[in-house]
Formats: structure tokens, C-alpha cells, sequence
């Protein structure tokens, strides 16, 4: 059983806010960042899932329709793991670097233990096939899915909307627009799996 799905996130929220204020200070203090605002470094916790959460997951279960899971974002966490359980192959564009170690991380802080304890083993496609890794043999380069995409001739997601603007369409109460860009994520990397293995 297959499981294709991505993920959109938000900045830091809430109580954390102080320990990224506190993180961004002392960052200043040694110049490790340099001409960065406050309010651009809050933005860029929505990269780190140290700080930022999870503002909805989609996925699709081998050839079955996308499910978005929205709301909180534990329950989102809990139905993902239950979705996940029987689960041998996790397929996502990025995801080694980014959606699934943020997803682990908001799992242990929202006390969500996962359902299969992946590993993160490198130059291999399995239990976690990365199509960003795969595409390029595990070189350094990194292809975007709206590039893969194109190069493939398949309408790309990105014409909904660039991943960028997720946090601007979230303050402007725009979900629907972000649920279905996730969506349709899925079903991009979805036909970009099967063109990578001739299937």
C-alpha cells in the first residue's frame, strides 16, 4: 500500500512565539543573521517544525481520491498516523528534508505517537520514496515539483498558487484555496511516481 501526500504549514503561534523572539535576539546578538526583520524570521518558522505547525496534510492512499485533513492540528497529526498505519511505501516530493521530519517533530510535541517509525536511511526509496531524491539520484540539486512538473508536461499546482503565499492566503481566511493547492500537490507527485517508474 502506497501513500502519496504533502503538507502546508504556518508560522509560529501562541506561547512558542517568545523562544523564537529570544531565538531571533540571540542570532543578532552573534550575527548569524544578518538584514532579516523580525516579522520575515517569524514567517520563516513556518519552514522549521521546531516552531511552526501544521495547517493541513493531504494524502491519497495508492490510487484512491485525495483526503485533506484540516482543524487542529494534533487531530490532524492522529488521523494521518491512523491513515498511515498499514502503510509500506511513503511517497512526497521533499520529503526527506522537509515534511517528514516537520511532521515527526509536531507529532513528539503534540505528544501523537506516530504509527510507523520511519527510517531516514539516505540513497534508498524504501519505506520513503522522495521524488525530488529520486529525480535526481540523490545529487545535490533540488527540482522543484512545480519544475518536474513542466518538465513532464503535467499541469502543475503552482498555477493555483506559489507554497510561499500559503501563510498570506491563511491571514486573508482563504483555506480553500490553500486545501485544494495541497491537494493537488498529491496528485501531482502522484503521476510524477508513476512517470519515474514507467508505470
Amino acid at each position: 500500500m502506497n501513500i502519496y501526500f504533502d503538507i502546508e504549514t504556518l508560522p509560529a503561534a501562541g506561547k512558542v512565539l517568545a523562544l523564537v523572539k529570544s531565538t531571533y535576539d540571540n542570532l543578532i546578538l552573534e550575527n548569524k543573521i544578518n538584514k532579516i526583520s523580525f516579522e520575515e524570521f517569524h514567517k520563516l518558522t513556518a519552514l522549521n517544525g521546531d516552531f511552526g505547525k501544521i495547517y493541513c496534510i493531504a494524502y491519497a492512499i495508492d490510487d484512491n481520491d485525495v483526503v485533506v485533513l484540516t482543524g487542529d492540528e494534533k487531530d490532524i497529526l492522529i488521523n494521518f498516523w491512523e491513515a498511515s498505519k498499514l502503510v509500506n511505501l511513503f511517497i512526497g516530493h521533499n520529503i526527506m528534508e522537509f515534511d517528514l521530519p516537520f511532521i515527526y517533530k509536531r507529532s513528539i510535541i503534540n505528544n501523537v505517537k506516530p504509527s510507523r517509525n520511519l527510517m531516514f536511511a539516505r540513497y534508498r526509496n524504501d519505506p520513503i520514496y522522495d521524488t525530488m531524491k529520486e529525480w535526481n539520484k540523490w545529487s545535490t540539486n533540488n527540482t522543484s515539483l512545480d519544475r518536474l512538473a513542466k518538465i513532464f508536461g503535467i499541469k502543475s499546482s503552482k498555477e493555483i498558487m506559489k507554497g510561499s503565499e500559503v501563510y498570506n492566503y491563511y491571514i486573508n481566511n482563504k483555506h480553500e484555496t490553500v486545501y485544494r493547492y495541497c491537494k493537488e500537490d498529491v496528485e501531482v507527485t502522484r503521476i510524477i511516481y508513476k512517470k519515474l517508474n514507467f508505470l
